[in-house]
């Protein structure tokens, strides 16, 4: 497997030349993936939250936000800045400790998830061997954080949201969690990186979502209900629990919440990009494309349009699957908890349950077709 641009060794060498020692180089290293994680997750809000304004107000034909900045794109920015200087209200009798742990449970996960992610030919921040594992155990820690929270806030509702926080993610990691498995057999890997690789030999027709279609369904669906978008949005629904487990939370309390809940749906859609559309691979080869127009691949300038081309590819795609689930959340009615849970106890866990077993009969019959 072509090894790609290596971020930490380049940085090493470049540091090893003003003589310093490799040791130290990778200590100087530690810092910078956590910020470049911090600043793309970060941006990828801001562009999500003006999106969401904009076509919200499509689907509803009125205008959106268009005075704050061309397009009302410092909208986002003024809602940051609101949550950053609104007052921090600590009601009586809460826990202190476990109302403010809450919020950070349920965020920092979510951006350390960002690690795995290879935004464009293995351009990326690390390359675990276990990647796609790590995304799943610590979107697990998230039901604790927001359980927590529900707890500590001294307020039914608040108790009440968390407890529908906790039981909504529980259902829906079993199912999203064998929808992964599925393509982990086929890949043979639990690398993010191994798992585009598998999918680039042949283009669009050697994408995963031809040959997992059903795990693709399953997959989307249950990272909607982790990520509590409409439909599933039960643990805050306002007519019925106030804002469930948010509803004691203000000022940076609450906006750790609100950015964790973007971010997590800006994930969801990457890893839906990575793991079923391709990631960076674009629809045509770029081998074939550089074969029809007489150019070498190993040319320099065609190497750093590919890599160029293919974040921009994978960021696409992501985005695409953000719009269609901002779509749906002004198309679908919310459903009632209990058809939620039924969804995904009594439905989506057997389906995916199905779908491994049948994606490893489909492995030991058909080796070349179903990564043998």
């Amino acid at each position: 497997m072509n090894s790609g641009i290596d971020l930490q060794g380049s940085f090493v060498d470049i540091a090893t030349q003003f003589g310093l020692s490799t040791g130290v180089s990778k200590v100087l290293w530690m810092p910078f993936p956590l910020l470049l994680m911090l600043v793309s997750a970060t941006v990828g809000v801001l562009v999500t939250t003006w999106l969401e304004r904009k076509v919200s107000a499509a689907a509803q034909q009125r205008i959106g936000p268009n005075l704050a900045g061309p397009l009302g794109i410092f909208i986002p920015a003024a809602d940051g800045l609101k949550l950053l200087v609104k007052e921090d209200i600590l009601p009586t009798k809460v826990d202190p400790f476990l109302y403010t742990m809450g919020p950070v449970l349920v965020v920092v996960p979510v951006f350390l998830s960002y690690l795995v992610v290879p935004f464009g030919q293995n351009i990326r921040i690390t390359d675990l061997g276990i990647g796609i594992f790590l995304w799943i155990a610590l979107s697990s820690i998230a039901p604790i954080g927001l359980l927590m929270s529900g707890y500590s806030s001294n307020n039914k509702y608040a108790l009440l949201g968390g407890l529908r926080a906790a039981a909504q993610s529980i259902s829906y990691e079993l199912p999203l969690a064998l929808s992964v498995l599925a393509i982990v057999l086929m890949s043979n890997s639990l690398s993010t990186i191994d798992i585009v690789e598998q999918q680039s030999a042949y283009g669009i027709l050697s994408w995963n979502v031809w040959r997992q279609p059903v795990g693709f369904i399953i997959f989307w669906i249950a990272a909607l209900a982790e990520c509590e978008r409409l439909p599933f949005d039960l643990p805050e629904a306002e007519e019925e629990l106030v804002a469930g487990y948010q509803t004691e939370y203000a000022g940076m309390r609450f906006a750790l919440f609100y950015l964790g809940s973007y971010v997590n749906l800006v994930l969801s859609a990457l890893f839906v990009s990575v793991l079923y559309l391709g990631g960076w691979s674009f629809p045509i080869p770029v081998e074939m494309i550089a074969d029809w127009i007489g150019v070498s691949e190993t040319t320099s300038w065609l190497q750093v349009l590919t890599g160029a081309l293919g974040i921009m590819m994978t960021v696409f795609k992501a985005y695409l699957l953000v719009f269609l689930a901002v779509l749906l959340r002004w198309t679908v009615p919310r459903v009632r908890i209990d058809q939620l849970l039924d969804l995904g106890w009594k439905f989506l866990l057997p389906v995916s349950l199905a779908n491994v077993l049948i994606t490893a009969a489909l492995k030991l019959t058909f080796p070349v077709a179903f990564g043998g």
